[in-house]
Order: structure tokens, then C-alpha cells, then sequence
């Protein structure tokens, strides 16, 4: 099985449409299972890091002992989409894996500790929302590929 944890929801109508696509194109290929976890509301008499220590928790609380856990980080490695299909079959051989995607400040320290591997999709900055809907659509991809699929470039 394959999570996707995000901290949030998405508010524009479109773009839940879209990533509501994707997911059922992926479930055609591998479970895949989508969970939103409450974000913390920013606040000026509280700190980054307290915000995401709350969000952290929420998230680790649906995060299995035995789950290959893959973070979305800033500070993470790259991959082309070749190797991060690569890694998703590798992967899935054994474990689920789990993609977590922070709050608009980022993940906390315990989250990345607990993380298998940290992921950076980009050196761009993005809508946190539109994170969601790039890693789909990267999952989808990785399908595609591993089943020797065609898809457009």
C-alpha cells in the first residue's frame, strides 16, 4: 500500500479535482490511500517550530512501526523520475511506503528523524497545495514506467 500523509486540505475545487484524478489512476496500478491530518493554525504568539511539532505528531500518529516512510523536505535528494520509480518498486517488494508532505512551514525535527529518506521535488518554490498534486502525478508517472506504459513527457 502506498500513504500519502498531508497536513491540510486543499481548498481550490480545481485542484482537488486533478488530484482526485490522479489517485484513482493510481489505484489502478497500486492502493493507494490518501490522508489529510489537521493543520495548525499560524499564529504570532507562537514559534515555526511549536506549530510543526503539533503538526508532526498528527502525522506520526498514522505512521506504522514497519512503514518505509519518504518525506518531502527541502533539503532532500532528487530523483528523475526513473529513479523514483526505481525506488517505489524496490520498495514495495516489502514495505508500504508512505509519503508525508508538512504545512506550509515544514515538517519538524521528529518527522524527518523518523523518515526512511527525505524527498525534494524541485529547487522551485510551490504552492504548498500544489505539492500534493506534483507527488501524484509523479506516482502515476512511476506506474506508467514500471508497466513499460506510454506517457507524455
Amino acid at each position: 500500500m502506498i500513504k500519502l500523509i498531508a497536513v491540510g486540505k486543499i481548498k481550490a475545487a480545481e485542484l482537488s479535482r486533478l488530484c482526485d484524478d490522479y489517485q484513482k489512476r493510481i489505484n489502478h496500478y497500486h492502493k493507494l490511500a490518501v490522508i489529510e491530518v489537521k493543520d495548525e493554525p499560524i499564529s504570532a504568539n507562537d514559534s515555526p517550530e511549536h506549530i510543526k511539532d503539533r503538526e508532526g505528531e498528527r502525522i506520526l500518529e498514522k505512521i506504522s512501526s514497519n512503514d518505509h516512510v519518504i518525506a518531502l523536505d527541502l533539503c532532500g535528494k532528487m530523483q528523475d523520475s526513473v529513479t523514483f520509480s526505481k525506488t517505489i518498486d524496490k520498495i514495495l517488494t516489502s514495505k508500504n511506503i508512505v509519503f508525508v508532505i508538512g504545512g506550509s512551514l515544514g515538517l519538524s525535527d521528529k518527522v524527518k528523524r523518523r523518515a526512511d529518506s527525505l524527498l525534494k521535488l524541485s529547487d522551485m518554490t510551490f504552492l504548498h497545495q500544489m505539492t500534493r498534486l506534483i507527488i501524484l502525478e509523479q506516482i502515476y508517472r512511476s506506474f506508467k514506467i514500471l508497466n513499460n506504459e506510454v506517457y507524455h513527457k
